[in-house]
């Protein structure tokens, strides 16, 4: 079910990934422009006309209360509770290890300087509705903001047909710390997050997945607000060895194919003999998967491999193409970790699966893809600070060192600069 590409032709394994690209078109970045100026202009009657319009309910309230949220709990099941304690905890510690801090350095002449690491004041969280429900994406937005010391987590998801929110991630979002929770969804939801609104007051930084509606209405507010990333299909890249399980490495391939016709599924090997083995573990495992047809189409358009000479070479190829996860299903797949430098994700190991990432390890599953991970790092507790300098010099500094920066700045035709510097020193002089 893969398409074998040759070693040569590696190029035009990045022209397939690089078709997948989802540009925004004109047409619903309009729509999506005239729902965010009608939601900065009527706010929360704005959010109630679209509410009725595209999610079919009529809501005068949209924040979601105590009582509703503890009505919900007790619709979820005691296991899937457990199991979401545990990858919280999990992910709180990962995280808590990010936590930067601020410095001061003290220099001669009573001069010192530093940096102030602070955390954003308020953070809003979008999460899908419909049919996929993902409280796990709750946990990796929200945790590392709570962490970060964000005092005020917002978090914005359509309502179901009766008005309410999923019973998963409410108990996900009180799990995570987020303070307020909004029923809004699509492009208003984020005009909310990013303009305010009477019921909902605007935020600093809007981050989590959604629509293209919602990724078009991302693009139209940065600046106002910044934001996580636009984010392209899912992608899987696994580096096998001969002794991997094809079984394994199938299905591990599969778990990305299930998301969307466009999801990449990669296999590079110095094996022949896994990749004929591994092509028939995805015919037999793919008929049994209920999205089947989305795991056939992802597998017939981005389906690819290449046979290498060495794990060396896998790699050199993963990080050309720059995977949002890579798996090294190989021996001793530590030794191989400083070469692979352009990943979102890295699972190590024949029994380390993205799933795994995912859902439980602690690592975040909020990652770089089409290519960005040349770039661009994976969600954190560092998407949630800001970052400040402060200096102190004296009298005595500035005499000593004020005629280096008249000079720089009248290199750069400056003379306003420099005079801010020559009236504070003793003869006012340049030299």
């Amino acid at each position: 079910m893969l398409k074998e590409i040759k070693k040569e032709d590696q190029k035009q394994l990045r022209e397939y990934l690089d078709s997948r690209t989802q540009e925004i078109n004109a047409d619903v970045l309009v729509k999506v422009s005239d729902i965010l100026h009608r939601v900065r202009e009527e706010k929360d009657a704005a959010l109630r006309e679209f509410t009725k319009k595209f999610d079919v309910v009529d809501l005068q309230d949209f924040r979601v209360s105590e009582e509703e949220i503890n009505e919900a709990e007790k619709q979820c099941d005691p296991f899937f509770m457990e199991a979401m304690r545990k990858a919280a905890a999990n992910i709180r510690t990962f995280h808590e290890a990010q936590v930067q801090h601020s410095y001061l350095q003290e220099k001669e002449m009573g001069i010192y300087l530093g940096q102030r690491v602070l955390p954003l004041a308020s953070v809003g969280i979008y999460v899908p509705g419909g049919r996929a429900q993902y409280p796990s994406s709750v946990l990796m937005n929200a945790i590392p903001a709570h962490v970060a010391g964000v005092k005020r987590i917002v978090m914005v998801t359509p309502p179901n047909k009766e008005g309410g929110i999923n019973p998963n991630i409410a108990f996900a979002a009180r799990l995570a710390g987020v303070t307020e929770i909004y029923k809004v969804g699509g492009a208003q939801a984020i005009g909310a997050l990013a303009y305010g609104t009477e019921s909902i007051p605007a935020v600093d930084k809007i981050v989590g997945p959604g629509n293209i509606y919602v990724a078009a209405a991302k693009k139209l507010v940065y600046g106002k607000v910044d934001i996580d990333m636009i984010a392209g299909p899912s992608e899987i890249l696994a580096v096998a060895d001969e002794g991997a399980d094809p079984c394994y490495v199938a299905a591990d391939l599969l778990s990305q194919a299930e998301h969307d016709p466009l999801a990449s599924a990669i296999l590079l090997t110095d094996s022949r003999k896994l990749l004929e083995k591994v092509d028939q573990e995805l015919k037999r495992q793919s008929a049994l998967l209920p999205k089947r047809e989305i795991v056939e189409q992802s597998l017939q358009n981005y389906g690819k491999a290449i046979v290498c000479d060495s794990i060396s070479e896998c790699i050199a190829f993963a990080n050309a193409i720059a995977p949002e996860h890579l798996e090294l299903c190989v021996k001793d797949a530590m030794n191989y970790l400083g070469e692979a430098v352009n990943a979102g994700s890295i699972f190590l190991g024949y029994y380390t699966c993205e799933s795994i990432g995912d859902y439980f390890g602690g690592t975040n599953h909020v990652l770089p893809t089409s290519g960005t991970a040349r770039f661009s790092s994976a969600l954190g507790v560092d998407a949630f600070i800001k970052k400040s300098y402060f200096m102190h010099y004296t009298k005595e500094a500035v005499n000593a060192y004020g005629k280096y920066i008249v000079s720089m700045a009248k290199q750069e035709g400056l003379q306003g600069h420099a005079q801010a510097v020559l009236v504070r020193m003793d003869d006012g002089k340049e030299n």
